[in-house]
């Protein structure tokens, strides 16, 4: 497959796993910056953001990976297509079912909660169990 066709490809994957999600397929600026809230290493630019976009580049894989988990696809269909499978909910390998991308606000609690020391990351976790056990009893 030509390099063209298959970076047009992976921008209509990408355009159509953002309208799956409620986002704007015609926005490199909302693109940017949530994609940048989600990975953890050099954020993207607007101008990345718009070349993914609009079929002018192909990100690399950790940055496929990060754009994956975030629209709730699989990574290779991302890259690659075939399979045309979008969850809503993925499986843990306990059983339990996790939503496959999370808010803004998610993520940025979880960041929030990776710069504390251990001692504090362990009381939070402590406080949301006691809250999901209030919440939800069992019975």
């Amino acid at each position: 497959m030509k390099a063209s066709i298959e970076r047009e490809d992976f921008s209509e994957r990408l355009q159509q796993s953002l309208r799956n999600s409620d986002y704007s397929p015609d926005s490199p600026t909302q693109l940017a910056r949530e994609f940048n809230v989600r990975f953890p290493g050099r954020p993207i630019t607007v101008h990345a953001a718009r070349k993914w976009l609009v079929g002018e580049a192909i990100p690399t894989q950790e940055k496929l990976r990060t754009l994956a988990q975030w629209l709730g696809v699989a990574a290779e269909w991302l890259r690659f297509g075939g399979d045309d499978r979008v969850g809503e909910r993925r499986s843990t390998d306990v059983g339990a079912e996790v939503p496959a991308r999370f808010a803004s606000e998610d993520v940025k609690l979880i960041a929030d909660l990776q710069r504390l020391d251990e001692h504090y990351q362990t009381i939070v976790r402590e406080f949301i169990r006691v809250l999901v056990r209030l919440k939800h009893p069992k019975k």
